[in-house]
């Protein structure tokens, strides 16, 4: 059997990182793509700088993928960010550089990666990294990042009915708190905040995050389609 292909968005750090790595520890041959350089080598591990707002470098590294492996088998849309404005402060620049980031990136991902998806055998996955910022209103989360994430929510069951004849399992993962570099941009306070309302008084690690994306990349995902998986501790149950 060939090694399957993963494009990994995001991966050069946080849970786009411990995403590709687990999924280099299960035999795809993964192609990290991010704005900064990733820092880590395998031999299976193609490193791919790329600004990931721009529709046309997504189209050319997809016709690269196309053209190296012959297609995709999973596709990871991890890349984004926060930006903390408050929403009277916020302008038309910040709005549109935070859909650009969370959401613009993965709808043109998609779009590039279905068409090299649908040739290939079995069943292929998109797994899309949400946030539970999209429906727990505890918290302080900034109103373009709530929309930009739960716009994703919306595109992957868009996607997940629009393909499912094709194969083609679309499902977002959506964390609570997990310690990323997103820990540097909040004020203390409102970290504390946020860490206080963590059932198990601490946030999640990357790592479990990653085990769910491979969870899904596995055909153990392969009835699963159309999905927003909640990880929170149970934080939400009432």
């Amino acid at each position: 059997m060939s090694i399957q292909i993963a494009v990994v968005t995001g991966a050069a750090r946080g849970i786009g990182r411990a995403i590709s790595e687990t999924l280099l520890n299960t035999g795809y041959s993964v192609i990290g793509a991010d704005l900064n350089p990733c820092p880590y080598k395998h031999d299976r591990f193609q490193p791919y700088q790329i600004d990931l707002t721009s529709q046309v470098a997504i189209q050319e590294l997809f016709s690269i993928v196309m053209s190296t492996h012959g297609g995709v088998d999973v596709l990871v849309n991890n890349a984004g960010g926060c930006i903390m404005e408050e929403f009277s402060e916020t302008t038309a620049e910040t709005l549109h550089q935070q859909m650009a980031m969370n959401f613009d990136s993965a709808f043109f991902c998609c779009q590039a990666a279905i068409p090299l998806m649908q040739a290939r055998p079995g069943t292929k996955k998109i797994i899309n990294i949400s946030s539970n910022g999209a429906y727990n209103f505890d918290v302080f989360d900034p109103a373009p990042y709530r929309a930009s994430k739960a716009a994703i929510d919306s595109l992957t069951k868009h996607l997940a009915r629009r393909h499912a004849k094709e194969s083609i399992c679309v499902n977002s993962i959506a964390p609570a708190m997990t310690r990323t570099d997103l820990f540097d941009v909040v004020s203390p306070d409102v970290l504390a905040q946020a860490l206080a309302g963590m059932p198990q008084g601490k946030p999640m690690e990357p790592q479990q995050i990653a085990s769910w994306v491979a969870f899904l990349a596995s055909p153990a995902g392969d009835c699963c389609s159309g999905n927003v998986i909640i990880l929170n501790q149970g934080r939400d149950v009432r």
